[in-house]
């Protein structure tokens, strides 16, 4: 019988600790290092999602690790997606299918249903990969949660995985994290615990030499790298966390000004990285309407829950701010669930988001009504771009995304307009008949340059000049480097492979 792959995982003293980017860096590294390698969370609870070639549903920060890796997504990366919506509430999505809408206090009794599911997919990927890169979820020391764990310790050690222990110093009290962590952990559990990262670091690391030194005096645990902040990363995260620790926005003088609506429930927000890395272009995330301004373009997003933030809108005075601006001419561009939110009317009979029976209006920025059904569409869609006119023409261009929705959403009788997109044999989205509303249900829509710079053209750019273009390659190469130079990989390949000499590239 072959060996099952070793796993290393990847654990936080506590939320955004920086265990997904951390995940998708050691992805990277360990391909540069001729592994084949696969990045596992067995439970995930985020709204930013994407789609796997045969259909199913996983987290987006694992389509993104996989990605890193060089490999395909597979449900097996992340057996068990949670997508909160919102009163306590998650929908459950197992092996990639939604099964149902389920209460919290419901969860923790569900969870015992679940993990032969883990079991399964991450035997899976140890008997087709050499190396497996855990995910660990929250904090794995939290007491009112180990009866019912399913992604963290319990994981470690059914896999007796070497686990690696990080924490943000960045949000202060890092130490006592690490510390407190370990005091926690069972003693078999604390046993696996082979290494600490201290992430996002600013300053000058050694200054925190006899910190170190205490700390592995306390636990016996070495310290394998201090990894500083690293500025303007490009590469899609777990939750919108991330958004309240970004980068601030430089006011560029002349840049092309784009207001993406920053909903409660925001869902794939990576939809914008493209964008944002392009110079010359500023995206700004918005919640209130007095920071909204004056924009060359609004970007109303994806959400997992539509009429919960359609509602959000109009009570912080959003939705009238949106609605102000597009009679003054400035473009507006729904994404998926912001798409839904466009039209005339959203009814939910079934119970699908809100209560059943469910019925409110829309914006009336487009002739469309959608309703919700109790089937999910997730699918990877390639095709072409059909608007031909408003700053979305750019007949012609190749497109591809993927989509995530239960809404279907149907034009009005004799409305005046025309598809944004061809995806297939189906048309998707749809342009005003001035060309100045416009929303799709694909998600990955500005990853694709054509598209991208034709719309941006329009808006008043100038263009990218000498500047690459957004490269994804190049950001998993950028982090994986950064990763690298800060963190004793060679050390934690002589853990993982106590018997085998893994040559580490560095070109």
């Amino acid at each position: 019988m072959t060996t099952p792959a070793p796993v290393l995982m990847v654990l936080g003293t506590a939320s955004s600790a920086g265990k997904s980017v951390l995940v998708t860096a050691l992805c990277r590294i360990a391909r540069q290092d001729g592994l084949r390698v696969a990045p596992f969370k067995a439970q995930n609870m985020s709204n930013n999602a994407d789609v796997t070639p045969d259909g199913g549903e996983i987290g987006r920060a694992q389509s993104e690790q996989a990605a890193a890796a060089g490999i395909v997504p597979t449900v097996e990366m992340n057996p068990v997606l949670l997508k909160p919506q919102g009163d306590r509430t998650s929908q459950v999505v197992v092996n990639g299918h939604a099964e149902g809408i389920l209460r919290s206090v419901d969860f923790l009794e569900r969870k015992h249903d679940l993990w032969p599911h883990v079991e399964r997919a991450l035997a899976s990927l140890r008997s087709q990969y050499e190396l497996v890169i855990a995910e660990g979820a929250g904090s794995p020391a939290e007491p009112n949660l180990r009866a019912g764990d399913i992604v963290n310790m319990r994981v470690a050690l059914h896999a007796n995985a070497t686990v690696l222990l990080v924490g943000d110093i960045d949000r202060g009290g890092v130490f006592a994290h690490l510390v407190g962590t370990m005091e926690l952990l069972a003693p078999e559990e604390r046993a696996l615990v082979r290494g600490f990262v201290i992430n996002r670091f600013r300053g000058d690391p050694s200054l925190l030499a006899p910190a170190i030194e205490d700390l592995e005096r306390r636990t016996g645990v070495p310290v394998l790298g201090v990894v500083p902040y690293l500025d303007h990363l490009r590469v899609a995260q777990e939750d919108a966390v991330a958004l309240e620790r970004a980068d601030p926005v430089p006011n560029e003088v002349g840049a092309v000004d784009i207001a993406v609506m920053r909903l409660p429930r925001i869902a794939n927000f990576d939809d914008f990285d493209p964008l944002a890395a392009e110079p010359g272009v500023r995206v700004r995330y918005v919640a209130r309407p007095e920071d909204l301004g004056d924009p060359a373009l609004i970007i109303i997003p994806g959400t997992k829950a539509t009429i919960a933030d359609l509602d959000a809108l109009r009570a912080n005075g959003l939705a009238d701010a949106i609605t102000e601006r597009a009679q003054r001419g400035t473009p507006v561009l729904g994404i998926c669930g912001g798409y839904q939110m466009l039209g005339e009317r959203l009814a939910d009979p079934h119970g699908a988001e809100a209560a059943p029976g469910t019925e409110v209006a829309g914006l009336g920025l487009l002739p469309l009504d959608t309703t919700f059904a109790a089937d999910k569409i997730t699918r990877r869609a390639t095709g072409t771009v059909l608007a031909s006119h408003g700053p979305w023409s750019a007949a012609g261009s190749a497109v591809e995304g993927y989509e995530i929705h239960m809404g279907r959403t149907e034009p009005l009788p004799g409305a005046q307009i025309v598809p944004l997109l061809m995806l297939g044999e189906h048309e998707d989205g749809a342009v005003r008949a001035d060309g100045l509303v416009a929303g799709c249900y694909l998600h990955g829509l500005f990853h694709n340059e054509g598209f991208r710079h034709a719309l941006l053209r329009a808006l008043g750019w100038p263009g990218p000049g000498a500047t690459p273009a957004f490269d994804r390659a190049r950001e998993f190469d950028r982090l994986a480097q950064h990763v690298r130079s800060h963190l004793d990989i060679e050390r934690i390949n002589a853990m993982l492979f106590p018997d085998v000499t893994v040559e580490a590239t560095r070109g």
